[in-house]
C-alpha cells in the first residue's frame, strides 16, 4: 500500500495543491483498495466519502431508464470523485462504478467539507476541475448526435488508457455498450472495425491498444477537445501514456 508521501504524488489534483494545504489535506484520508465493479455512489444517494484515486479508475455513469445506461465520464488520478460538495449537495447525481481496481484516497464527506471552508486553495482547484467536468460532461452529451460509433469507441479507449496508464485493459461488451449508449451488435461492429486497422487487440473483454497514434487519428474531436479544455483551465497534464 502506498505512503501518503507516494499517494499525493500519485494523484495530479492532490499534488497541485500548495505543499502546506497538500499536507493538511493528506492528514485526513487514509489510502484504501478499490476492487473491481464496486459502486462507490448512487444517483440520489448521500456522498459519504470522496476518493482522489491514485492506480484505480471510476467510471461515471448516468441511468437513461429502468433498462439502460450510459458512461459519462471517467475519474483516474487526474481528479476525484464527490466533487460536487463544493455546491453545498451532498447528494450524488451519478452511479460511480470502480471499473479499473488500485489504491486510491478516501476521507469522510463531513470532514472534506470542513476541509473546503477552511482551506480556500482546495475550494479554488475543485472549482477549476468542476468547471473542466461540466465542460467535458457538455462535449459527451453532443458526441452521440455528431460521431459514428467507432470513433467514439476510440475516444473511450483512450480516455481508459490514459487512466490505466498502460495498453492493457479490461473492459466487458457489456460495459462497453454502458460507455458508448449503444447495443451489444453496435459494439461488436466498431470494436471489430478498430481490430481489423490493428488499432486494437479485444478478445474476451481484454483490450490491448496496439497502435495509439492510430487510435488517436480514429478518435472522434471530443478526444481532443477534453483535453484541450483540461490544459487550459488545469494546466498540462502530467499523465503517463504506454504503448
Amino acid at each position: 500500500m502506498p505512503t501518503h508521501s507516494t499517494a499525493a504524488a500519485g494523484n495530479s489534483f492532490i499534488a497541485a495543491l500548495p505543499r502546506r494545504e497538500r499536507q493538511h489535506l493528506l492528514a485526513s484520508c487514509d489510502t484504501v483498495e478499490l476492487v473491481l465493479s464496486d459502486v462507490l455512489a448512487e444517483p440520489g444517494q448521500r456522498i459519504r466519502q470522496v476518493h482522489f484515486p491514485i492506480g484505480s479508475f471510476i467510471s461515471l455513469i448516468t441511468p437513461v431508464n429502468a433498462t439502460a445506461s450510459i458512461e459519462v465520464g471517467l475519474v483516474g488520478n487526474e481528479g476525484m470523485l464527490g466533487a460536487t460538495l463544493l455546491f453545498g449537495v451532498d447528494v450524488s447525481p451519478l452511479h460511480a462504478l470502480v471499473q479499473g481496481a488500485g489504491p486510491a484516497l478516501c476521507m469522510d464527506a463531513r470532514r472534506f467539507r470542513n476541509e473546503l471552508e477552511s482551506v480556500p486553495a482546495l475550494q479554488r482547484a475543485l472549482g477549476r476541475y468542476l468547471y473542466v467536468t461540466m465542460a467535458q460532461l457538455a462535449q459527451t452529451a453532443a458526441c452521440p448526435r455528431f460521431h459514428l460509433v467507432e470513433a467514439r469507441l476510440a475516444r473511450w479507449l483512450l480516455m481508459t488508457q490514459d487512466r490505466a496508464h498502460s495498453p492493457h485493459f479490461h473492459l466487458t461488451h457489456e460495459f462497453l455498450a454502458y460507455m458508448l449508449g449503444v447495443r451489444r451488435v453496435g459494439v461488436t461492429h466498431a470494436a471489430t472495425a478498430l481490430q481489423t486497422r490493428k488499432l486494437i487487440s479485444y478478445r474476451r473483454g481484454n483490450i490491448t491498444v496496439l497502435d495509439r497514434k492510430g487510435l488517436e487519428a480514429a478518435s472522434c474531436s471530443c478526444y481532443a477537445a477534453n483535453n484541450a479544455v483540461w490544459d487550459s483551465v488545469m494546466g498540462r497534464r502530467a499523465q503517463q501514456r504506454a504503448g
